[in-house]
C-alpha cells in the first residue's frame, strides 16, 4: 500500500521523517523523540505507526488538552512516562495595565532568537501572565535571552507542568453545507465574507492552514485542519459529514471567539 496517496503532497518530507525514525527504532532498539508536532503532524503519525506490533508510541504536550505535542517511538516492551517527553514550562509575568501582549507578540519574539517554531509548544497569554512549553533542551537559553517583549521587560522562571494555566479561549461550533472543501469556499463560509474576498486574502499571503501559508485558492481541506486568517483569528475543519442529494458537503466548523 501506498502511504503517500492518502496525503498531501507537500507533507511527503514529514511522512518519510516518521518512516525514518520507525526504521531507525525497529533496527536499533533505541527510542526517538521529535520536536512538537502540530495537530496535522500528529494525525499523520497515528496513521503511519498503526498496530505495530514491535513499536509503541506516544504523544505529549504537557495537559490533556494541548494541541502541540511531542512524540516518542520506542520498542515495544518499553514504557513511556511523561517526564521523557522532555517539557519545561516557562512563565513570566507583565504589567498589563500598561503593555498589551497578544500571542503573536510573543511568538515573534521567540522566534527573533532564531529557534525553530517546532521548539516550541504551546504558547498562553493572559491575565499578565505567559507560558511557554518548551523542549528541555532549550529552556535555558529562552531564559538567558528572551528578556523583552514590545515594551515590556520580562523575566522567565520554570514552573511544574501542573502549574499550567489554561486557555480561557473559546471556540463556536457550528454544522453548515458547502458547495466544496475548496480553501476560498470554507474561508468564505466559515469567516462570513464573500468569495472574491476570501480569495484576495488567500493569494496576499495572510491565511495559514496547519501553520504553513498557502496561497492557493483550490487547496482542498481535510478533517482536523486549522485555518488562520491575519487579524480575524483561528477557525477548524473539525468534521466532514456527508454529502447532501445535490452532491454539497455538510460540515462541522469551528471558529475561536
Amino acid at each position: 500500500m501506498d502511504i503517500y496517496q492518502h496525503f498531501r503532497k507537500e507533507e511527503k518530507p514529514f511522512i518519510d521523517q516518521v518512516l525514518s525514525f520507525r526504521e531507525d527504532v525497529a533496527l536499533k532498539y533505541q527510542r526517538k523523540l521529535t520536536d512538537f508536532l502540530d495537530p496535522r503532524e500528529q494525525m499523520i503519525m497515528k496513521a503511519i505507526m498503526g498496530n505495530d506490533p514491535d513499536l509503541i508510541y506516544g504523544l505529549e504536550g504537557g495537559a490533556d488538552a494541548s494541541e502541540r505535542k511531542r512524540a516518542i517511538i520506542a520498542p515495544d516492551y518499553e514504557i513511556i512516562e511523561k517526564e521523557d517527553f522532555q517539557l519545561t514550562l516557562l512563565e513570566a509575568s507583565y504589567p498589563q495595565k500598561f503593555v498589551t501582549l497578544e500571542h503573536r507578540d510573543v511568538l515573534g519574539a521567540f522566534m527573533s532568537l532564531g529557534i525553530r517554531r517546532e521548539k516550541m509548544g504551546d504558547l498562553v497569554v493572559q491575565d499578565g501572565t505567559i507560558q511557554i512549553t518548551t523542549a528541555s533542551e532549550i529552556s535555558d537559553y529562552i531564559k538567558m535571552n528572551l528578556t523583552g517583549i514590545k515594551r515590556s521587560n520580562v523575566q522567565f522562571d520554570e514552573k511544574p507542568l501542573s502549574a499550567r494555566i489554561e486557555s480561557n479561549e473559546t471556540w463556536s461550533t457550528k454544522q453548515t453545507t458547502v458547495s466544496s472543501l475548496r480553501l476560498d469556499v470554507m474561508v468564505k463560509e466559515i469567516y462570513g465574507m464573500s468569495r472574491n474576498k476570501a480569495s484576495m486574502f488567500i493569494e496576499a499571503g495572510q491565511v495559514k492552514v496547519n501553520f504553513r501559508t498557502v496561497e492557493d485558492t483550490s487547496f482542498s481541506l481535510e478533517e482536523g485542519d486549522l485555518i488562520s486568517l491575519r487579524g480575524k483569528g483561528r477557525s477548524r475543519l473539525d468534521e466532514i459529514l456527508g454529502e447532501t442529494k445535490k452532491e454539497k458537503y455538510k460540515v462541522m466548523t469551528s471558529k475561536l471567539n
